[in-house]
């Protein structure tokens, strides 16, 4: 007798019910070339890989892997809010699955009555950091810890 497959770590956590918002590579580029001369910043990229955080990272991001990032959804928003954030943008490997579920609970967070914030957004990185990675040296070239092999393999793989 085959035993059930067990719930995705996701399945604890109530369904976001915000529709997802993008944003490119290309703009977030933009903005990280932009904010080399600019003092102080109104953005931050999450990383939310963390079994598979691995290849590098798009450069001053943070580490906040995706099972731990529910519970903590208040906390979070306190300390981009007390920050000056304005954008908080979420991305894993490809941005379809923790990316995307991210940035809906951040901005369900967002919306709640008793927060109300509309002055900071909730993005997801299309194409996520394999996306970034593949884009070709420009990217590259915004990245900490980039390695080469890991996402050669990945492309190799058809990841």
């Amino acid at each position: 007798m085959t035993q059930p497959a067990p719930s995705p770590w996701y399945a604890a956590y109530p369904e976001p019910q915000s529709e997802l918002v993008n944003i490119s590579r290309e703009e977030v580029l933009e903005m990280l070339k932009s904010d080399v001369s600019v003092p102080g910043r109104d953005f931050v990229l999450v990383d939310l890989r963390r079994n598979d955080f691995e290849g590098g990272t798009i450069r001053g991001s943070i580490n906040l892997p995706a099972q731990s990032l529910y519970p903590t959804l208040a906390t979070v928003y306190n300390l981009f809010k007390a920050s000056g954030v304005r954008k908080v943008i979420w991305y894993c490997g490809s941005s379809t699955g923790r990316g995307s579920r991210a940035a809906r609970w951040f901005a369900d967070h967002l919306a709640k009555p008793e927060v109300n914030d509309t002055t900071m957004q909730s993005l997801a990185l299309l194409g996520g950091v394999r996306g970034w990675a593949n884009a070709g040296h420009e990217y590259v070239q915004w990245m900490d810890e980039y390695d080469e092999a890991v996402w050669s393999k990945g492309a190799a793989a058809g990841k």
